[in-house]
């Protein structure tokens, strides 16, 4: 298939220009739109206490709502916010569901409610977005050198973070210095 603008989808192309062509049926299109919320989408029924199946669930459920909706969404740069309304939705009505079939009371299921609320597990999620969004915006090495630190269990060493970055261990604090104020900087004006 040939996608539009030339060239394949890239994960820098705005909400907008994914989503006009996801309309034109750009299978590669929709395809970079969920691998760009892909872990927005499955972590909300995640945060909201729900089994990695049931997660998966809401996530397949939550796609094709996307894919039949998608013409009706006015705006696409609020699509993140469409988004975790959907998924929240999505979890709740699956909570109603499994509760109807289990022996659970409802002072046991207020219970639930209480601990985690929609609005909790929607902040939560909306904050972590723009986090993602923000790495996402920094420089390539910037971007591996904060996964590398940040996000691999564990940590590798600054020896090991400097021969796959390739550079000289002694750089990585300065490295990581820099990076940290570029994303802060980033995140700042995405108002976080």
């Amino acid at each position: 298939m040939i996608t539009p603008l030339g060239g394949n989808p890239s994960p820098d192309w705005s909400d907008q220009r994914l989503v006009d062509a996801c309309l034109r049926s750009d299978s590669e299109a929709w395809c970079a739109l969920i691998g760009k919320y892909k872990r927005l989408i499955y972590s909300i029924p995640i945060k909201f206490g729900l089994s990695r199946e049931d997660a998966s669930e809401v996530f397949q459920q939550v796609c094709l709502r996307m894919l039949s909706q998608l013409g009706g969404l006015r705006n696409p740069t609020c699509l993140p916010a469409w988004l975790m309304k959907v998924t929240s939705s999505q979890c709740l009505e699956l909570s109603r569901q499994q509760a109807r079939y289990a022996a659970i009371n409802d002072e046991v299921i207020g219970k639930i409610a209480e601990t985690r609320t929609t609005e909790t597990v929607l902040r939560e999620c909306e904050k972590e977005q723009i986090v993602r969004e923000a790495i996402h915006g920094v420089q390539p090495r910037c971007k591996e050198l904060i996964h590398l630190l940040f996000f691999e269990s564990p940590p590798p060493s600054y020896e090991e973070t400097a021969r796959r970055l390739n550079v000289a261990a002694g750089s990585i604090g300065f490295i990581r210095m820099r990076c940290l104020k570029k994303l802060r900087r980033s995140l700042e004006e995405k108002g976080f």
